[in-house]
């Protein structure tokens, strides 16, 4: 018997057993299909957080305080309105800029007070997180950033605010909350550092720029005044909440990491954009792991369904194994036989799989929503003023950032392989047993 003949007998067998083979065929269709869309979903999760981080710099440190009070909640970040700040063990001040800024690779250093506001606008009140920061030092911070046309961001401007697209224009809403050039009354709660009374500030701020989406949420979700009037209305007597530090380049921001460290020791919190991808990648590398281990156990019990196909299959042909015996066929002949049917269903079933796979990750990226909002791209022009981000015109683009599957090709590959091997493997003990019948015995057998 020659291969092609082999070939011919192996499939015949799977066509007169139709609904069993079928059903062993989804078995390893399901194993395969649900690796495909997991490995998709990861390396989907991946892709769009390097997207998300791609926008911020990528030689950016974030620099805070750590609070004596852990409690309190971690230094750096923008706390509620009307509550004290726990005190922090090393005070983020102009001294400790001017420190870090001496240091050999910085490029430069952006002091920025954080808190939270309520923006009266259009009859409504809304809180948000401020950013409070030198404004034309943005562009340090996230390279990618822009601002609708019409935009004027002054690095020495007291009453001009800025805010995020989202915030401007709230999604779901059909009226803007925010338009350019409109003034707005803020209003800031806190506790009185002398008196432990609860206190207000109210001021009024012209909208001097709206920024587009940029992915980080620092900026998308905060609205940014200037550093010296976020001092004064903030209450933050020079203390600043978090620093933004830019080294030359991004070879050198593991250096500059240690020599802040070196400065300040564990009293100081840095993280930095490598950091959080590495944190992500790990956390959607076990997730992924996880998943992945239920879709092979899906793969063995597809196995098993083989070698029970299989060896139903070796039972009920034992005379036709017999008769093949006798007209000269050698053991080999039906081992290989019996591998065929096996290979044949571990090339049905995985080459089924990836292709429901893909629609599998697909559905499922559906149905997490997406992880972006839409954002729009813009060009726009500066004059030759450094202090100064003059009349920013753009173009308008729609681009969306969501989440999608990403399907690699020696992952699906990989994929295609092992359940084919797997499929093969498990078809070698009923093709054992075929192979092991001697042809009278074979052919007694009712």
């Amino acid at each position: 018997m020659d291969f092609r003949e082999m070939f011919a007998l192996s499939f015949e067998s799977l066509k007169e057993r139709k609904v069993k083979s079928a059903l062993t065929i989804v078995m390893v269709m399901v194993g395969s299909s649900l690796l495909v869309a997991v490995n998709g979903i990861g390396a989907g999760f991946v892709d769009f957080f390097n997207q998300q981080f791609s926008n911020l710099a990528p030689n950016l440190l974030f620099v805070s305080s750590v609070q004596q009070n852990q409690d309190s909640g971690g230094g750096g970040g923008i706390g509620s309105a009307g509550s004290p700040s726990p005190s922090a063990k090393i005070t983020l001040n102009a001294a400790v800029v001017n420190r870090i800024n001496s240091l050999p690779f910085i490029y430069e250093v952006i002091p920025s007070y954080q808190s939270q506001i309520t923006i009266e606008s259009q009859g409504k009140s809304k809180s948000h997180n401020v950013l409070s920061l030198d404004p034309t030092k943005l562009l340090v911070i996230a390279p990618t950033l822009d601002f609708v046309e019409g935009s004027a961001i002054r690095q020495n401007d007291p009453s001009a605010i800025i805010v995020a697209n989202d915030i401007a224009n709230p999604p779901g809403e059909d009226t803007p909350f925010i338009t350019l050039g409109q003034s707005v009354r803020v209003k800031y709660s806190f506790v009185d550092p002398n008196t432990g009374k609860p206190e207000e500030d109210i001021k009024n701020f012209v909208v001097r720029g709206i920024m587009m989406s940029t992915g980080n949420p620092t900026i998308d979700g905060a609205v940014v005044i200037n550093k010296d009037s976020g001092n004064s209305f903030l209450q933050k007597s020079g203390k600043f909440d978090s620093l933004f530090v830019a080294a030359r380049s991004s070879d050198f921001v593991d250096i500059v990491e240690n020599e802040i460290r070196q400065l300040y020791g564990n009293d100081i919190g840095i993280t930095t954009v490598k950091a959080i991808l590495k944190t992500i990648e790990q956390f959607t590398g076990g997730i992924n792991a996880f998943l992945s281990s239920i879709a092979i156990v899906s793969l063995v019990v597809g196995a098993v369904g083989i070698i029970t196909t299989l060896y139903t299959s070796v039972i009920e042909r034992v005379k036709e194994i017999g008769t093949l015996k006798a007209i000269g066929a050698q053991n080999r002949n039906i081992l290989t036989l019996f591998l065929i049917e096996a290979l044949l269903i571990g090339i049905f079933g995985a080459t089924f799989g990836l292709v429901t796979g893909i629609g599998m990750g697909y559905g499922m990226s559906a149905a997490f929503g997406s992880a972006g909002n839409t954002s729009e791209s813009n060009t726009g022009n500066s004059d030759n003023n450094d202090n100064d981000i003059e009349e920013s015109t753009s173009t308008n683009n729609s681009s969306s950032s969501s989440l999608s599957p990403v399907y690699l090709v020696q992952d699906m590959a990989r994929v295609w392989i092992i359940s084919v091997v797997l499929s093969l493997f498990a078809g070698l003990f009923p093709a054992w047993k075929a192979s092991r019948y001697l042809p009278i015995e074979a052919l007694r057998t009712q």
